[in-house]
């Protein structure tokens, strides 16, 4: 009869960077990132698009409130009345598959908790770095 010894099984998550590359911000995350010897993926969402159950998905982690950039010039871009019908996670998930660039980035994905926004900080604590 054989028998195997059991050995552990690490699931390694798959980090990635969601974003735009001429944002600022997503400049300063991916440089962070690579400077800090941090293997990820870049999706650009402008290009790429995003998926209805990625965006689904995040929205079960993290209020659409804090997705959703209102501050930024596509925010602010909408009219009025498209803004006005901004009120639930279900009518974000509309306004952020419709415009991409309406998401407060960078979005990344994989390294824990979802994170949103950047700074060195943040990323530190996130891989357990020195800032």
């Amino acid at each position: 009869m054989l028998s195997f010894a059991p050995f552990p099984r690490t699931i390694v998550m798959k980090t990635t960077l969601y974003g735009i590359p001429n944002c600022d911000t997503v400049k300063k995350a991916r440089t962070w990132l690579a400077d800090n010897g941090q293997a990820f993926d870049f999706h650009d969402f402008k290009k790429q698009g995003l998926a209805r159950e990625t965006v689904a998905a995040w929205l079960e982690q993290l209020d659409w409130e804090t997705l959703v950039n209102r501050k930024g010039t596509t925010w602010r871009k909408l009219t009025d009345e498209r803004r006005a019908l901004v009120v639930d996670k279900a009518s974000a998930l509309e306004l952020m598959l419709e415009n991409p660039s309406v998401i407060k980035r960078p979005v990344l994905a994989g390294a824990g908790p979802l994170s949103v926004g950047f700074s060195a900080d943040q990323y530190a604590g996130i891989f357990g770095k020195q800032a």
